[in-house]
C-alpha cells in the first residue's frame, strides 16, 4: 500500500523566479492567449497528435515509399507510445491538461511542441537523415526498442499511481514509483523520446528535447518540488531520493 503523509502543512518554499516567469508565460502561450471562446481542452489537443503519429508515420512510410525495417520499427514504436497514452488518459486522465483553452492557445501548443514530434518521423521516413549507429543495426534496435517499452511503463505506472493514490487522500507521495526517484513519470517521458531521437539520428530532434526537457519538464518539476515543500516530510524525502535516477541525479 502507499505511503501517504498526514495533511499538516507548512510553508512552502517559492521557486526562483525565472522559473515562475518561465512557467507564467508558457502557461499563458498555451491557456489564454488570444482570448475568446475555449472550444476544447488541452487533453483534446495532446491527444490528437498521439493518436495522429501512427496515421502519419503510416502516411509517410507511403508517400516516399520507405517499407525499410528501421521506419517499420520507428512506426511500432512513437505510432504505438501514441496509442498507449490515448489509453492512459481514457483510464486515469491528468487532471492538469482537462482544462479549457483559447483556439490560438491549443495551436500554439502545437505548433511550438507537439507538432515537432512529427518532424523526428519525418526525417527518418524521408529519407533527410541517413543514420549510421553506433553500434550494428540490430543492437541499436533492440536498445531504443527496450528504452521505449521501459520509459512507457514507468510513466505509466507512476502516473496510475498518483491518479488512484489522490482518489483517496491528497498528499506526499514517498513510496512505489516515487520511492527513490520524486519524478518518475517525467523519466519515463524522457526515455520514450530520448528513444525516438536515438532512432533518428539526427541533431534536430536533440535541439526539440532539448527545449522541451529544459523549457518545459525542468520548469515544471522545479514548480513541483516548490509546492510539495509545504509538507512537513518534504526535506528528508528529498534528502533521501532524486529527481530522476536513483542514487545519481
Amino acid at each position: 500500500m502507499t505511503n501517504i503523509t498526514d495533511k499538516n502543512e507548512v510553508t512552502k518554499k517559492p521557486a526562483p523566479a525565472w522559473v515562475s516567469a518561465v512557467k507564467r508565460l508558457t502557461d499563458y502561450a498555451v491557456n489564454d492567449i488570444g482570448g475568446g471562446p475555449r472550444p476544447w481542452k488541452f487533453a483534446w489537443v495532446i491527444n490528437f497528435q498521439k493518436c495522429g503519429t501512427f496515421f502519419f508515420l503510416g502516411f509517410l512510410m507511403w508517400y516516399y515509399q520507405n517499407f525499410s525495417t528501421t521506419a517499420w520499427i520507428y512506426l511500432a514504436m512513437h505510432g504505438s507510445y501514441g496509442i498507449i497514452w490515448f489509453i492512459k488518459d481514457v483510464a486515469f486522465p491528468d487532471p492538469g491538461w482537462q482544462k479549457r483553452i483559447t483556439i490560438v492557445g491549443g495551436i500554439n501548443a502545437f505548433v511550438a511542441v507537439l507538432g515537432w514530434y512529427w518532424v523526428f518521423g519525418w526525417l527518418l521516413i524521408s529519407g533527410v537523415s541517413q543514420p549510421q549507429y553506433p553500434l550494428a543495426d540490430g543492437a541499436w534496435y533492440a536498445l531504443c526498442i527496450s528504452m521505449c517499452m521501459i520509459g512507457s511503463v514507468i510513466m505509466i505506472a507512476a502516473d496510475a499511481q498518483k491518479f488512484y493514490t489522490l482518489q483517496f487522500q491528497r498528499g506526499l507521495i514517498t513510496t512505489g514509483m516515487h520511492r527513490h526517484v520524486r519524478h518518475p513519470n517525467y523519466l519515463g517521458e524522457m526515455m520514450i523520446y530520448g528513444s525516438f531521437a536515438l532512432m533518428v539520428w539526427h541533431w534536430i530532434p536533440v535541439l526539440v528535447l532539448a527545449w522541451v526537457w529544459i523549457g518545459l519538464f525542468a520548469v515544471n518539476m522545479i514548480m513541483k518540488e516548490a509546492s510539495m515543500s509545504r509538507y512537513p516530510q518534504w526535506e528528508a524525502y528529498k534528502k533521501r531520493s532524486k529527481w530522476l535516477l536513483p542514487g545519481v541525479f
